[in-house]
């Protein structure tokens, strides 16, 4: 814990022990004959006394729920870590609750350590722990509810930003600069070579088509992206003519071989655009099949001044791969090659397939989560309504003075936020609410 986080947990401490504190004065005021000049003779004492425990069963519990989330990677919500989470409560409310105790007795009221320790008995504990237990599960309860939104954002964050980039990667697969290039080259044909600029739009038309037939399929097969490889670096050639070197396979060794549309001409439009492409240093740019991959290198002659490469492209195929196999895109760069392995598969799945498979993949999860929040709600519940009348038994059995009611009140809060957030009910804020706060969230970069 840093020693900002430190001095706000303190801050923190210090503001619950006071309202505490006032809420002690309050019941005792209306509950019982203490008179008002004894509550003021004897106020700073008790407040310190008050304050002394408040802060430090605050802090113990407070460091050892700083552990637990740097300790699970900040999910304890599960059987196994909430049993070690309360387990671990009681056991620092103890140690807290003996600090304080040792703090007053000894320190301000002269009790020497072995009468201390002879005269400690369990009844002493108890009022405070479990005072202590309950704030503690009413502060698990309201990081529930945060850990779930917080998760719910990002991932809806997470869903926006690969449909964004998906969708930029797509409108972005043929550089404007590609284009403008391109149309500038016809133009010049036009006057120079009629029959080749003739050649140059049947080619860049076959582009165009191509990018529109496939841009939707998750797979097409090895050799269609060949032909298509070659009309786009037909193109290519015509712009810079014996600067490119193209060395592909007339074919695919397996037929049914399948590989993500569009892939090699985005490998290819990366090799021009990254490297000095000229007539004294051609660009060499070579295609073959190594053990189920589809290779793509050329010679690493990169250029001075490039602008900044976003990634999108190389991020892209990654993506569309990460959705149909566990097999990797590996990128292996040299100090005189570049190499991209793509891998190829054996079945062909349409984006509709998909789409519709992810779609209810997503509703049974999100059905299973509501199921699971729900039986947690009742399990929580049921805990709730078997703990309290015990706690309350004891209390009637041991002592006047009814605190069974504060761990009754802070756990019940928490059973009626675990219960709305089960069952998507939100009596303030409204569902409107959460969908703006999602939505300010996933535009705020910073989250």
């Amino acid at each position: 814990m840093s020693w900002n986080r430190f001095f706000k947990e303190l801050l923190r401490a210090f503001l619950v022990g006071t309202i505490i504190f006032i809420g002690f004065i309050v019941y005792y005021f209306f509950t019982s004959d203490t008179s008002l000049d004894y509550i003021l003779d004897n106020f700073w004492r008790e407040y310190f006394e008050n304050l002394l425990f408040s802060i430090i069963l605050y802090m113990v519990n407070a460091f050892w729920f700083i552990y637990l989330l740097q300790k699970f990677n900040n999910f304890i919500y599960n059987v196994r870590r909430m049993t070690i989470a309360v387990t671990g409560n009681v056991v620092v409310s103890v140690i807290g609750v003996f600090i304080c105790r040792f703090i007053l007795l000894v320190g301000f009221y002269d009790r020497s350590i072995p009468e201390f320790i002879t005269n400690e008995t369990w009844g002493s504990y108890l009022q405070p722990m479990v005072f202590a237990l309950g704030i503690s599960l009413l502060f698990y309860a309201i990081w529930y509810g945060k850990y779930k939104q917080e998760n719910k954002v990002k991932e809806q964050k997470v869903i926006a930003s690969t449909a964004s980039a998906k969708f930029d990667a797509l409108k972005n697969q043929l550089d404007p600069h590609f284009l403008f290039n391109s149309l500038n080259v016809l133009t010049s044909l036009i006057e120079e070579d009629p029959y080749q600029a003739q050649k140059f739009t049947t080619s860049l038309s076959k582009v165009y088509r191509y990018v529109l037939e496939q841009k939707n399929k998750d797979l097409v097969s090895v050799d269609e992206e060949l032909q298509f490889a070659k009309t786009y670096v037909r193109l290519l050639k015509m712009r810079f003519e014996d600067s490119i070197i193209f060395d592909v396979p007339e074919a695919s060794k397996n037929p049914e071989a399948k590989i993500v549309p569009l892939s090699l001409q985005l490998l290819l439009e990366n090799a021009v655009k990254h490297n000095i492409v000229t007539s004294k240093k051609p660009l060499h740019i070579k295609v073959e099949e190594i053990d189920d991959m589809l290779v793509v290198s050329n010679n690493l002659q990169e250029k001075q001044v490039v602008k900044k490469s976003t990634g999108v492209g190389l991020q892209n195929i990654r993506q569309r791969y990460d959705i149909l196999t566990d097999k990797e895109v590996r990128i292996e760069k040299t100090a005189s090659f570049f190499n991209v392995y793509l891998p190829m598969l054996s079945q062909r799945t349409s984006v509709v397939e998909t789409q519709e498979s992810y779609i209810e993949d997503k509703r049974y999860e999100k059905a299973k989560e509501r199921v699971d929040a729900i039986k947690g709600f009742y399990g929580n519940l049921t805990s709730y309504l078997i703990v309290i009348p015990i706690l309350a038994f004891i209390n009637y059995r041991t002592t006047s003075f009814a605190w069974f009611i504060f761990p009754a009140l802070g756990w019940g809060f928490g059973v009626l936020g675990h219960g709305l957030q089960a069952f998507g009910y939100n009596p303030i804020f409204g569902r409107s609410w959460e969908e703006r706060k999602i939505k300010k969230y996933m535009e705020d970069d910073s989250f």
